[in-house]
C-alpha cells in the first residue's frame, strides 16, 4: 500500500469520489488553481475541470447554501469551509436547511453534502484558527459528525461520507495532517510515513460511519477520545505506565455507544479527551451516557479533560492544549479515587 499524510489521504478520497461518481463535486475558497490553504485538492481542477473543482467566494454561507440547492438538483457537492473557525456564518443554513431537508419533504429530498474543515489547534492559530465546534453541529439532528485520526480512517471515512444521502460535518483535525502528533511540542513529530496508519490502499474503500475502533486493549480504565487527542492518550498511557484501553470513537453522530459501554463494564472506569473547551463539549454527552449505561459498573467517577473555558489563547498554547501530562494525571486520578 501507498504511505500518505492526512492532507495526500483526503485528496485521494476526493479523486476516487470523482473518478467514480460524475455527480461529485468539490468547491470552496482557494480549493481550485491554488489547491486549497493546505493544498487538499491540489491538482484536483487541472484533472477534473473547473466545472467540478472550483473557487468559491469568501462566503461561508453562500458555498454551504450552494451546495444544499446542488445536492436536491442530484449532485454530491464536498465543500471545504477553510477553517472549521469560518463555519458559523453558515451555521443557519447547516442548521436549519441541511439537517432538515429529508424531515420536512417527508424523505423526498435528502441532503448528501460533505462540509469539509480543519479544526483544533496546536499550530499556534490563535481564536480565530484553533476552535473545535463539533458540539455545536453534535446537537443538530439530522447530521452526521465524523473526526478521523488517521489517514487510514481519513480516507475511508470521507468516501463514506461522499457516499452517504445525509449531510456530513467532516473535521479534520489539522495538527494530525503531516504527522501523529501526540501533545510533545518540544519534540520531532514521526511523520506519516513512518507509522503503519499512515499506509493508505489507492484505491476506493470506506469505514463505516459510527464505527469506532479500539487503539489500544487495556483492563484498569477506559480513555474515550477522538481526532489528535488520541494520540495524546496513548502517549499518556505509555508514560503513566497505566493499563489503559483507548477508544477511537472516529464517529461522533452516530457514536458508537456499544463499544463505549462494553469497555467500561470491563474496565469500571472512563476518562474522556477531547481539545474542545470544557464547558458543554462533546465530552459532557459521553460521561452522561457513561454514568446512565454503566452505572453500576463504575467504581470512580467519570473525569474529563479538555481545553480551558476560554477563547484559544496564543500565548498559551501548550498550556490550553490538553497534552499528555494533563490526561496522565486524569488516569492516576481516576485509578485512586
Amino acid at each position: 500500500m501507498a504511505r500518505m499524510t492526512m492532507i495526500e489521504a483526503v485528496r485521494s478520497a476526493m479523486d476516487v469520489s470523482m473518478g467514480r461518481d460524475d455527480n461529485v463535486v468539490v468547491f470552496g475558497e482557494d480549493v481550485g488553481y491554488f489547491g486549497g490553504v493546505f493544498r487538499c485538492t491540489q491538482g484536483l481542477q487541472a484533472k477534473y475541470g473547473k466545472t467540478r473543482c472550483f473557487d468559491a467566494p469568501i462566503s461561508e454561507s453562500g458555498i454551504v447554501g450552494t451546495a444544499i440547492g446542488m445536492a436536491a438538483y442530484g449532485l454530491k457537492p464536498c465543500v471545504e469551509i477553510q477553517f472549521a473557525d469560518y463555519m458559523y456564518p453558515a451555521y443557519d443554513q447547516i442548521t436549519q436547511e441541511a439537517a432538515r431537508i429529508r424531515y420536512r419533504s417527508n424523505g423526498d429530498f435528502t441532503c448528501p453534502i460533505v462540509l469539509r474543515m480543519p479544526t483544533g489547534g496546536g499550530i499556534f492559530g490563535g481564536q480565530t484558527h484553533s476552535q473545535s465546534p463539533e458540539a455545536l453541529f453534535t446537537h443538530v439532528c439530522g447530521l452526521k459528525v465524523v473526526v478521523p485520526s488517521n489517514p487510514y480512517d481519513a480516507k475511508g471515512l470521507l468516501i463514506a461520507s461522499i457516499e452517504d444521502p445525509d449531510p456530513v460535518m467532516f473535521l479534520e483535525p489539522k495538527r494530525l495532517y503531516n504527522g501523529p502528533f501526540d501533545g510533545h511540542h518540544d519534540r520531532p513529530v514521526i511523520p506519516w510515513s513512518k507509522h503503519d496508519l499512515g499506509e493508505v490502499p489507492e484505491g476506493h474503500y470506506t469505514i463505516p460511519i459510527g464505527k469506532a475502533e479500539v487503539r489500544r486493549k487495556g483492563s484498569a480504565v477506559t480513555v474515550v477520545a477522538y481526532g489528535t487527542m488520541v494520540h495524546v492518550a496513548l502517549a499518556a498511557v505509555e508514560e503513566t505506565g497505566i493499563d489503559a484501553e483507548v477508544i477511537d470513537l472516529r464517529s461522533l453522530l452516530p457514536l458508537d455507544l456499544d463499544a463505549i459501554v462494553q469497555s467500561v463494564e470491563k474496565t469500571g472506569r472512563c476518562v474522556v479527551v477531547h481539545e474542545a473547551t470544557l464547558t458543554s463539549g462533546f465530552g459532557g454527552e459521553i460521561a452522561s451516557l457513561v454514568q446512565e449505561y454503566c452505572f453500576y459498573h463504575l467504581e470512580a467517577p467519570v473525569v474529563r479533560v479538555a481545553g480551558w473555558d476560554t477563547p484559544y489563547p496564543h500565548a498559551q498554547e501548550w498550556d490550553y492544549f490538553p497534552g499528555p501530562a494533563r490526561v496522565g494525571r486524569a488516569l492516576v486520578e481516576v485509578m485512586e479515587a
